[in-house]
């Protein structure tokens, strides 16, 4: 009679192991384009807000989105994690819905940490108020940002109270974009209501050195400026922190 060694590891199939591998490698293709997962031990936490701000209805499938319930708990845990020094906020979004993109950008401008944003191709919409929302923005030379009057889209009951709400809705971002950058209100307000310059639409797009001259963004730049500015921001909080002992 065999007794088997139960504490004897058991040796991997190679075959196995070989399938893992190749899967692993595909699907690193598949997410990322590339063979390669690059490595991501950082200090920095970098968040990206692409395509359309998708809130409470589901956008269609073939639309680009990004989803407000994924990234608040990111938010979240970027803000406990101590390994995370800084927050880089990278833009480049059509807008979407209003109420969650203004969730997204007062979750930002509510970090303890140092936060950056940076527009690339467009911030437009409702990603005006996440662009201001971090300590310091930074906007491409080519990159637009688009300000109109807010929207609504379907079924609109025509009534005092739907323009009253619509009205309570811009005057909350009005006051946001106007208290997290150095844009006036009677700027801002004079940008939103321009006509003559969009095709179905009042408004303006603003384009890279224009929405700094406006107060709107902080400085035009690209991602090594944003993260140099981060990483001065990470290092003139180290002391700080040391001196108070407090340090998330």
């Amino acid at each position: 009679m065999n007794y088997m060694n139960e504490d004897q590891p058991q040796q991997p199939d190679p075959v196995e192991s070989e399938k893992k591998k190749q899967n692993s490698i595909v699907e690193t293709i598949q997410q990322l384009g590339q063979t390669t997962t690059p490595a991501s031990e950082s200090n920095i936490f970098c968040m990206t807000i692409i395509g359309q701000v998708e809130g409470h209805i589901v956008l269609p499938p073939q639309n680009k989105t990004t989803k407000y319930e994924h990234l608040i708990p990111q938010l979240v845990a970027a803000e406990q994690n101590p390994k995370i020094e800084g927050i880089l906020i990278v833009l480049n979004t059509v807008g979407g819905d209003v109420e969650a993109g203004l969730a997204i950008a007062e979750m930002i401008s509510s970090l303890s940490k140092p936060t950056v944003t940076l527009v690339l191709g467009g911030g437009h919409s409702i990603g005006v108020p996440i662009a201001v929302a971090g300590n310091m923005s930074f906007i491409a030379a080519t990159a637009t940002m688009t300000i109109h009057p807010i929207r609504l889209n379907g079924l609109v009951i025509g009534v005092p109270q739907t323009f009253e709400y619509l009205d309570k809705m811009q005057e909350r971002i009005l006051k946001f974009v106007t208290m997290h950058s150095n844009v006036t209100e009677e700027k801002f307000k004079e940008l939103m209501f321009k006509t003559g310059e969009l095709t179905r639409d009042i408004g303006t797009t603003v384009i890279g050195s224009d929405a700094v001259k406006y107060g709107l963004i902080d400085a035009v730049g690209g991602l090594g400026d944003a993260l140099r500015e981060l990483n001065n921001r990470i290092a003139e909080r180290k002391p700080a922190a040391a001196q108070t002992g407090v340090y998330n």
